[in-house]
Parts: C-alpha cells; structure tokens; sequence
C-alpha cells in the first residue's frame, strides 16, 4: 500500500470509533448499547472494547462515566441540585457510591466540594475546569464539531507501532478444557486443576500448546459472569478424561503477536494489538474465537521472561 494511503479497514474502523464516541458525548443521560456499538463495526463487545480502548485510551463505558462525572462536577459548582439528584444522573444507584468515588478522584465530598463556590474558598470555583485527565481530551463540555479534530490524532495511526505480527494459517486444534467462571486473572486455577487431572492421564507431550480462551467482554459482563476455558492441545486419538471437555479451536488465518513479561500487562498487549495494529492492518476479525498461547509459565521463569502468544481469527 503506498504511503499515506488509507486501507479500507482503517477508514471503517475509525467511523466505527468516530461514531461511537458521537453517540455516547451526545447521550450521557442513555445507558450504552454495547452490542448495537459493537455490532456496527462488526466485532464482538470483547473486541470492540480492545480496538477502542487501543485508539482513545479508554473504553467508551469508561468514557461514558469519566463525561458523566464531569458534568456531575460541573453542576456541583455551577447549580444549587441536590447532591442525590446529580449522583443519580450521573449513573450511580445511590449518594453513597457516587461520594465515595468522587472523594477518591478529588480528595472531599461532594458537598464539601460545592462549598468552594463560596467565601474564601471562592477563587477555586472561579479558576477549576470539570475535566478528568484523558487522553483523548474529549470532555462533557466540548462542542460536537470540535469532537473528529481531537480524535483525528488518534485515529490517523502517525508513525509505527512497534509491535510485530505475522499472518499464519494454523489447522483445526484439538482440545482438552476445563471451563473458569469468574476474574480472567483468577484462570490460573482453573490450569491448575486442569494439569491435575491431565498429567495422571498422560495428556502432556512435546508438543502439548497451553491455551486461555476467553468468551466475554470484562467491561459488560458481571465479574463473576465471565467465561473462560483452560485449554491444552491433544493428539488424535487421544482418550480426553469425562472431567474434561473437548473443544475444537477451527482452523483459518490468525494474526499472532508476541508478548514479553508480566501476565498482569496482557491487557495492554490486547489494547495495542487491537486498537492499533487491527485498524491499519487491512484485515478484519473473523468469527472464530480469539486466543492466548503461553509458551513458558512461572514455573519455569522470572516474570519478566514470560513469553505469550497473542492470537486473533482473522475474517
């Protein structure tokens, strides 16, 4: 592709990220519809949530809460409503929640905060700005026709990423899983299980992959609610144990991407490897389940030598 030129996936990308963050700054008072968002840019919530926290910095239900605090905070020093009223304005269910994060972004409560508009504390209302730090530099205030120049940086991918991904075709896999419910970052219990009852029945060989495949988008999805499987590959014709299932991972085309270090920075990687590298790519996601491949554990390293396969169905 020449240089400066747009891929058709990077321009349908971008409106996809373009319209969503129009329609969250343009209804603060709706709740999301994650699966409609998602679905106009023809991703899963999952995905969507990657590709849009790697571009705006943050996901749009953080963004959606991060403007509706803003006007909260707005309408503490510019207007006489009841702290409740703006709390449940704001999204939050009672004065209590709402108090208590706002204590921890600035320090006071809310009503103490409002007091600033008066007396000695009076020159703190006439110079603080509502904002929250962003990187996106979108706030609840700012004009609609001001909003594509401040993402155009974003979007417009200047300069390289630095990560490196190859295309490769990988034949259809067969595994053995043991289903996790709960924290993604808990899933090592469930690998831990799953060698428990693997190693007895002689699953594990050379050529054993270790697989963490993950169905459900952390951001819309209760905590407790989310699905993942512990997966290592078999041989054909090899017996799985009951306590098991078997699950076959297609074949296709996937992108693949490398990570070094720290389990506790996959979701960065994630962020990256779909919110820069997928837009300006030319490819698009496929229906096919989206996947991590660990090449060493804990056991066996210090954790800045882990090393993690990154792997996306690509359509």
């Amino acid at each position: 592709m020449l240089a400066g030129m747009k891929s058709p996936t990077h321009t349908f990308y971008q409106q996809a990220v373009e319209n969503t963050v129009m329609t969250i700054h343009a209804g603060l008072d709706h709740a999301l519809d994650l699966e409609e968002l998602a679905g106009v840019a023809g991703l899963s919530i999952f995905h969507f949530h990657r590709m849009f926290r790697g571009l705006v910095g943050e996901t749009p239900l953080e963004l959606h809460r991060r403007l509706r605090m803003e006007r909260a905070v707005s309408q503490l020093l510019t207007s006489d409503t009841a702290v409740i009223h703006i709390a449940f304005d704001a999204g939050y269910e009672t004065h209590e929640s709402f108090s208590r994060l706002f204590r921890t972004l600035f320090g006071c409560s809310p009503t103490e905060f409002r007091r600033s508009r008066e007396g000695e504390q009076a020159n703190v209302f006439a110079t603080f700005r509502p904002y929250l730090a962003a990187r996106s530099a979108i706030h609840f205030n700012t004009p609609t026709h001001h909003l594509s120049a401040l993402l155009a940086p974003l979007l417009s991918f200047v300069g390289e990423t630095t990560m490196y991904v190859d295309i490769i075709d990988l034949p259809e896999q067969r595994l053995a899983t043991l289903e996790h419910t709960g924290p993604y970052n808990r899933i090592s219990e469930a690998f831990a299980k799953l060698g428990a009852i693997a190693g007895p029945a002689g699953l594990f060989g050379p050529d054993t992959a270790m697989l963490a495949l993950y169905f459900d988008d952390p951001e819309s999805t209760p905590v407790n609610e989310l699905r993942s499987d512990a997966a290592l590959s078999v041989a054909a014709g090899k017996a799985i144990p009951s306590t098991l299932v078997e699950k076959k991972l297609p074949s296709g085309r996937y992108a693949r991407t490398l990570h070094e270090g720290s389990y506790a920075l996959l979701g960065d990687a994630w962020a990256r490897f779909m919110g820069q590298w997928l837009p300006q790519s030319g490819h698009r996601v496929g229906s096919g389940v989206s996947f991590e491949r660990y090449l060493n554990t804990p056991i066996d390293v210090p954790v800045e030598a882990l090393r993690t396969e990154l792997y996306i169905h690509l359509a």
